[in-house]
């Protein structure tokens, strides 16, 4: 509709929009979260993930408003078919922009329970959106580097542990994990860096996948591989709120989870360790390939 509008002045609408947007939703949620921490009853605990629940989906489709207000994106989908709202998910992804956690969230939006996102400890000081993430029970994650723990090898199995403690959380309800597999967005620069030896991912990073499998394998239904595309390079985010992502190219597959990879621990079995590595390789040949198929069927086209 505001696609007449200059690119710059639908930045601004749309910037506004979801920054009203997030204020809107985060009183109510901020007061249901108070509600949830002084009454400690398991019919009022309901109510309220009930009441976090509808309210996490409400400010999505407002999301998903104000993006078909301001864009004329063209959506190219296959594989959503199939998808139960009341199953349990671990969802990964290729990562090329922010812009994948909105298209991510506009297209499963009730289609699966609203997608929880592991994030660096440091996010939660994000002004407004951090407390509306720790008060949706998004896990968050002490990253230690590989120098620190040598330091400090009391550090090692935090991550795990926090996993485990987070995952204990979504027990005997639906449940949507998700985890970026790179841990960080594609760039050519970190691209050339890692010397990937893929075409069009950065190196995966087993580990996180790994420890959801642990803690709460049993509970999940299936890997829902998500492979995002866009036609016209990797838009910013700036892009999105402009209303000048064109056309955005989403495959879904779901993949049942081997029973091998339930109940192990990849921080202390080396073998098992070493068969998880090679199996998430195998699972990025195939999304590079099917990234190169999709940059054959899906080239760049003229506004």
């Amino acid at each position: 509709m505001l696609h007449v509008l200059p690119a710059p002045l639908r930045g601004l609408i749309g910037a506004s929009l979801l920054a009203l947007n997030t204020l809107f939703w985060c009183w109510p949620l901020f007061t249901v979260t108070l509600l949830k921490i002084c009454l400690p009853f398991a019919a009022a605990q309901r109510l309220c993930n009930a009441l976090m629940n509808f309210i996490h989906e409400a400010w999505i489709s407002c999301n998903k408003a104000w993006m078909n207000l301001v864009c004329r994106t063209r959506w190219q989908v296959e594989g959503l078919q199939g998808l139960d709202y009341q199953r349990s998910y671990l969802v990964t992804s290729n990562h090329q922009s922010w812009v994948d956690i909105l298209v991510l969230q506009y297209l499963l939006n009730r289609r699966i329970r609203p997608l929880k996102f592991f994030l660096k400890q440091e996010l939660i000081w994000v002004p407004v959106i951090g407390l509306c993430w720790w008060a949706l029970g998004f896990p968050f994650m002490k990253r230690y580097s590989k120098a620190y723990l040598a330091k400090h090898p009391e550090k090692r199995g935090k991550d795990l542990q926090t996993t485990r403690r987070t995952c204990a959380k979504f027990r005997g309800h639906p449940t949507a994990i998700f985890n970026f597999l790179e841990g960080t967005r594609f760039t050519p620069r970190k691209h050339a860096d890692q010397a990937s030896p893929f075409q069009y991912l950065l190196k995966p990073k087993a580990g996180g996948i790994a420890f959801v499998l642990d803690a709460m394998g049993e509970q999940l239904d299936a890997i829902v591989n998500v492979t995002i595309h866009y036609p016209q390079g990797n838009p910013g985010f700036w892009a999105l709120l402009s209303g000048e992502v064109q056309e955005v190219v989403v495959s879904f597959r779901q993949l049942p989870i081997d029973g091998a990879f339930i109940g192990n621990n990849y921080d202390q079995d080396d073998g098992y360790r070493l068969a998880f590595q090679q199996w998430v390789n195998q699972l990025w040949q195939a999304k590079d390939a099917e990234l190169a198929e999709l940059h054959r069927r899906h080239p760049a086209r003229r506004p």
